[in-house]
């Protein structure tokens, strides 16, 4: 064959995006948001969606994301449980 005989429609069945639909693949931003997310309107553009992005993505088969998952539970906890010491103080 030469080399303008090529059949360039020829695809690799190893396609790692074969998808046929038009949605985004799965690794860009934003796609790690549920569902019900959406639904409500959270985008990785929102402060909330981005959290909930930023937290779909993190794998707990990995060190440092378990230990970050840890870091943001307790960073987003402490401020819950020195409201609830509050309001035990006050009453």
């Amino acid at each position: 064959m030469a080399g303008g005989e090529h059949d360039m429609r020829a695809w690799d069945d190893e396609d790692p995006d074969a998808h046929d639909d038009d949605s985004a693949p799965w690794w860009f931003p934003g796609e790690h948001l549920p569902p019900h997310a959406r639904a409500m309107g959270l985008t990785h553009h929102t402060p909330e969606g981005a959290l909930l992005d930023f937290g779909g993505r993190l794998d707990p088969a990995k060190r440092v994301h378990y230990w970050t998952a840890w870091a943001l539970l307790v960073v987003f906890g402490l401020p819950v449980v020195f409201a609830v010491m509050r309001l035990a103080y006050l009453f």
